[in-house]
């Protein structure tokens, strides 16, 4: 009996003592199955708002799939329309086709008509056509050329006239200018004896207003002789008779300067008009013309240029 109650007590201590290190091992498992617990819920979180995006995203669809469905059917119907149009369109096609086939053959038939008539009345008519034809060619010729002759002569006797008349005004200008030099020439002399009889007082400014007077009218001069024909009567005259009054000037202490033909720079005194010219030399700027001279006297400029610059 003690034995069985020995070995009974044993076999309690031992169970005992292997459930003692059962739950010892359980207790150290709990914090990772605790963690492995909390892991599997947030990937069934994640799992779970993946599952709610992608019902979005198919409920999104869904709409979208919905107004594909009405756009399609809205283009179903104008399909059908557009048919029924081509349809319709198709069938008055043909019938206007018919009818017009029908006109064109009948207006064909009336031209073949008309056109044997037409040519029936050409064949009889035609020989006076070409006659007549024939008649007023040779008429309008022989008109041509006497017009033709006619004209050319009007054309001669006109430009013959034109050059006498030239001529004559540039004698007639000639002469004008020969009586202006020489009556300048008396005003520059008595200028001079008035001058030597009562000279000038030292402080009294000088009196230039016949001096430039006389010069302007020397560049307008000059100017018209540049034009005329060097056969021009009384031209090489009025030539001398302005050299000689370039002279007087000179012995009395005036300057005209020359300009006319030289380079241009921006240091002259001068007013200056600007033309420009495209067939001119490129960076090249010439005086060309001379509205008013200068005019120095002793030295001294008592008068400002006006001239015309020509540039490209």
């Amino acid at each position: 009996m003690k034995k069985i109650l020995f070995i009974a007590v044993f076999f309690g201590a031992s169970n005992l003592f292997a459930q003692q290190q059962q739950d010892s091992i359980l207790v150290k498992e709990i914090p990772t199955i605790k963690k492995d617990v909390f892991q599997q819920r947030q990937e069934i979180n994640s799992l779970t708002k993946k599952l709610n995006n992608q019902q979005y995203i198919l409920n999104q669809q869904k709409k979208g799939l919905k107004t594909l469905n009405l756009k399609s059917k809205k283009q179903e119907n104008i399909i059908d329309s557009l048919n029924q149009l081509i349809k319709y369109n198709s069938q008055n096609i043909i019938t206007n086709s018919t009818e017009l086939g029908t006109k064109i053959k009948q207006t064909g038939e009336n031209a073949n008509s008309k056109f044997s008539e037409l040519d029936s009345n050409l064949s009889k008519n035609r020989l006076y056509w070409i006659i007549a034809t024939l008649t007023t060619l040779l008429l309008g010729g022989l008109i041509y050329w006497l017009l033709g002759k006619r004209i050319q002569s009007s054309k001669t006797d006109v430009e013959t006239q034109i050059k006498n008349t030239k001529t004559a005004l540039e004698e007639e200008s000639i002469k004008l200018d020969n009586k202006l030099v020489e009556v300048l020439e008396t005003q520059l002399k008595l200028k001079q004896e008035q001058t030597k009889v009562q000279p000038a007082a030292a402080n009294e400014k000088a009196d230039h207003s016949l001096a430039l007077k006389v010069a302007d009218e020397v560049i307008r001069i000059q100017k018209n002789l540049s034009r005329m024909d060097e056969s021009t009567k009384g031209l090489k005259q009025l030539g001398s008779s302005v050299q000689r009054i370039q002279d007087n000037f000179a012995s009395n202490g005036y300057e005209l300067v020359k300009m006319l033909g030289k380079e241009y720079n921006e240091g002259m005194k001068a007013t200056v008009n600007f033309v420009q010219d495209e067939d001119f030399e490129e960076g090249k700027r010439l005086i060309t013309r001379i509205i008013k001279p200068q005019v120095n006297y002793k030295g001294t400029m008592i008068q400002t240029a006006q001239i015309e610059v020509t540039e490209a």
